[in-house]
């Protein structure tokens, strides 16, 4: 027969207790474990009591360990269970501990996941599919998922993707409208939005370049190209390539014409 002799609350940490029996220490509980077990001076303890206190101060354990994680910034069920493990709880532990943190409040996915989805909206400029593999990463199951996403509308996504259309524009002023269509599209499937978003937005952007712009282009980019080829080739070859390159850069055929016709007039001056 096992008595407690004795209860003494740690110094380090006033929330927990050590616990002696038969005036030895036997273990240490939290107080939530010490009140909910009526755990006083004097009861008596078998085997089987000692081992159910022990396991329900490890859940307590575990729970606190968790709310100290969740206390930084909302967590996935999947991350606050990486972390518990990796702590050294047990898989049975882990689960209980999650269990009562599901119903006390503080660990929800689909909550986690919509604020996960504003901020990746907001701050990231992310489209559905980069957001989605967010989701993946946090271990948050197919349902929520879909559940969340489709709280994401088209014209919430039209929205936000102009906005990164815009911003492309902005920063490649001395690119043809093709190559800067291109960039847009480039930004705009990496940030995770869909064809349908980026076929819209390319429809509506306006790109329109007055001819001194596209003298400037030109000067800027068939330098480059014509130092590029001409070292390699002459004469038809090298007008061939040079149209060929041009062209496929989006612009023109009599701003490129104008433009080779004034390289070959420089060569022969």
């Amino acid at each position: 027969m096992q008595v407690i002799s004795k209860i003494g609350r740690q110094k380090n940490n006033p929330e927990r207790y050590n616990i002696y029996l038969n005036d030895t220490y036997a273990f240490a509980v939290d107080e939530s474990t010490l009140i909910k077990f009526g755990l006083t001076k004097g009861k008596v303890l078998e085997q089987f009591d000692i081992d159910e206190i022990t396991y329900e101060d490890e859940i307590a354990k575990a729970f606190n360990r968790a709310l100290n994680f969740l206390s930084f910034q909302m967590r996935s069920e999947y991350e606050v269970k990486k972390k518990l493990l990796d702590a050294g709880f047990g898989e049975a532990v882990v689960l209980e501990a999650i269990k009562k943190l599901e119903k006390l409040g503080f660990l929800n996915d689909e909550t986690y996941s919509k604020a996960l989805l504003e901020t990746k909206k907001k701050t990231a400029k992310k489209g559905p599919r980069a957001i989605k593999q967010d989701l993946i990463k946090k271990g948050i199951d197919k349902e929520t998922q879909a559940k969340v996403l489709d709280s994401f509308s088209f014209n919430e996504q039209l929205a936000i993707a102009m906005e990164l259309a815009q911003k492309a524009v902005r920063a490649n002023q001395n690119k043809t409208p093709m190559q800067t269509k291109q960039k847009i599209q480039d930004v705009l499937l990496r940030k995770g939005y869909s064809f349908s978003v980026i076929t819209q937005i390319l429809d509506e952007i306006k790109l329109e370049r007055e001819d001194d712009d596209w003298q400037q282009m030109i000067q800027l980019q068939g330098e480059k190209l014509w130092k590029k080829y001409a070292s390699k080739y002459s004469g038809n070859d090298l007008r061939m390539k040079m149209k060929q390159a041009l062209y496929q850069k989006g612009f023109p055929i009599e701003i490129i014409d104008r433009f080779l016709e004034e390289k070959e007039r420089e060569q022969h001056d």
